[in-house]
């Protein structure tokens, strides 16, 4: 009688023990879910913006940025939220109207100032950075551009946001920025993490891309080279990101521009003429009629500038691209280089190397022309669809794409053609035009050098590595529930091992 009754104390207290120690796992499971879930749930919104305006010499772009306050020195987590585009030139064609510049920023900032919530415009920095065509107008006249950069700063001043000042950006940083902004966008400064020992993996650093920029004044190219041992000083840039060291090439062109190289080649052509141009670089039966004042007002056709008997001269389209090419050819001066290698104009330039981003004015030519795809576009195909672009009938182009502005139409043989002169200036070959990929957008952001420009600023990339989850939300919660149940799995086995030995054998056997 004895034994039963303790038989059954030990079976009483057993089954309570063991719904103790089960209830204690599942609420330590819950708990432990409950705190992975807690401990990586996304904070509420707490963001910045940014605005920054790009004076370029054909027109002026705003751009508004957005990115959570928290993260500052992430990668990747800076986002174009707007875009707004001036009507109007840009900037350098109003310095002998100061009073318009008002006007001319109004529509884009008021954009700005519904697009940002109200609360957030005091904090929000805005940034100014003109280009090449302000760079002309200062070797032109200093005080003008000085007149046009206070007249910029009053205007911008008046908007209730944290204005940071309007200034002429050098090529050399305009280059820079653009190359920043490429390899921010698709990731390539920050390295791979080990996750197993928490630290950076050597093995995961990225090759960056190469930044191929083209405005209407003036060119761009920016790369890191295979051998860096960069033989101008004056070409090199030196930067710590994310813990990483760069050794950069950049040169900016000035007066290479598509706007301004189509300029020198008119300047140059017509040079022994009697007023009337034949240029190959225009359809067949295209006409336009041009003063020669305003041909030689540009500091970059002063070299070509003479006295003409014709105050204008008709240009009359013949469309030809092998002779549009040779004319575009002679504007590069390669008989003289001082270094190992150069490009033209005795600028040193290294042997390209990697993938190259080619954006703004590269782009949108292509993309015109339908040559932005990679999978299927080469140099061969490029030449073969200017040729045949190059000589179709001015009439018949009209027709096909009158939604189109005459100017911008019948500028985009010259314009192609210039493109494909300038790639081989650079040593780009039929087989290395692979590596170039013409790039619009990268994810939601437009590709230039603004986003650089503000990364730089405010000081958002890091010179040293910062720290980084080393495991994704995902996979973190995952690895939390897979270990919790393991650990359940522990816990049953153990009691019944240890309460029931017999029935955990008799199973076994």
């Amino acid at each position: 009688m004895e034994d039963r009754k303790e038989s059954e104390l030990k079976s009483f207290c057993s089954r309570n023990i063991l719904i103790i120690l089960g209830f204690s796992c599942i609420m330590a499971v819950v708990a432990l879910i409950a705190v992975g879930l807690t401990q990586n749930k996304p904070l509420p919104e707490n963001v910045k913006y940014g605005i920054v305006l790009d004076a370029g010499s054909s027109h002026t772009s705003l751009y508004i940025y957005k990115w959570p306050a928290e993260k500052e020195n992430d990668t990747g987590v800076v986002n174009q939220i707007e875009e707004c585009k001036l009507k109007g030139p840009g900037i350098s064609r109003y310095a002998h109207k100061l009073s318009e510049i008002d006007i001319y920023l109004t529509e884009c900032m008021i954009r700005a100032s519904q697009v940002i919530p109200k609360s957030q415009h005091e904090e929000t920095p805005v940034y100014l950075g003109a280009t090449a065509g302000m760079r002309l107008l200062r070797i032109e006249d200093a005080q003008l551009a000085d007149k046009v950069l206070a007249a910029v700063t009053k205007s911008l001043s008046n908007y209730h946001f944290d204005f940071q000042g309007a200034r002429i950006i050098t090529g050399q940083e305009e280059g820079a920025y653009g190359w920043i902004t490429i390899n921010y966008l698709l990731g390539k400064f920050i390295q791979k993490l080990n996750w197993l020992y928490l630290r950076p993996d050597e093995n995961g650093a990225q090759e960056t891309f190469g930044a191929l920029d083209l405005g209407g004044a003036s060119t761009q190219i920016t790369f890191v080279p295979q051998n860096k041992n960069i033989e101008s000083p004056r070409n090199a840039l030196h930067f710590r990101l994310y813990g990483r060291d760069y050794s950069v090439y950049t040169h900016s062109f000035l007066c290479y521009g598509k706007d301004q190289a189509l300029r020198q080649k008119l300047a140059k052509d017509i040079r022994g003429t009697d007023g009337i141009l034949r240029d190959p670089c225009f359809h067949p039966g295209y006409e336009t009629v041009m003063n020669v004042s305003d041909l030689y007002s540009s500091p970059c056709t002063r070299r070509f500038a003479m006295i003409h008997p014709f105050s204008q001269f008709q240009i009359q389209g013949t469309g030809n691209y092998r002779q549009c090419q040779r004319s575009i050819l002679e504007l590069f001066n390669t008989s003289y280089c001082p270094y190992s290698q150069c490009s033209f104009n005795g600028i040193f330039l290294p042997p390209p190397h990697g993938d190259f981003g080619a954006f703004s004015a590269y782009y949108y030519v292509m993309d015109f022309l339908n040559l932005t795809l990679e999978e299927t576009t080469s140099q061969e195909k490029v030449i073969d669809t200017m040729e045949k672009f190059c000589s179709q009938p001015w009439e018949e182009l009209k027709t096909y794409f009158g939604d189109v502005k005459e100017k911008y139409l019948s500028e985009y043989c010259f314009s192609g053609t210039y493109i494909l002169s300038l790639l081989s200036s650079y040593h780009f070959t039929a087989d290395s035009w692979k590596n170039i990929h013409f790039m619009g957008k990268i994810q939601s952001s437009n590709v230039g050098w603004t986003l650089g420009y503000m990364l730089n600023l405010t000081n958002m990339i890091p010179a040293e590595q910062p720290y980084s989850k080393p495991l994704s939300h995902t996979t973190y919660i995952f690895l939390m529930i897979l270990f919790s149940l393991i650990l359940v799995a522990v816990v049953i086995i153990g009691l019944l091992v240890f309460y029931k030995p017999s029935y955990f054998w008799k199973d076994m056997v």
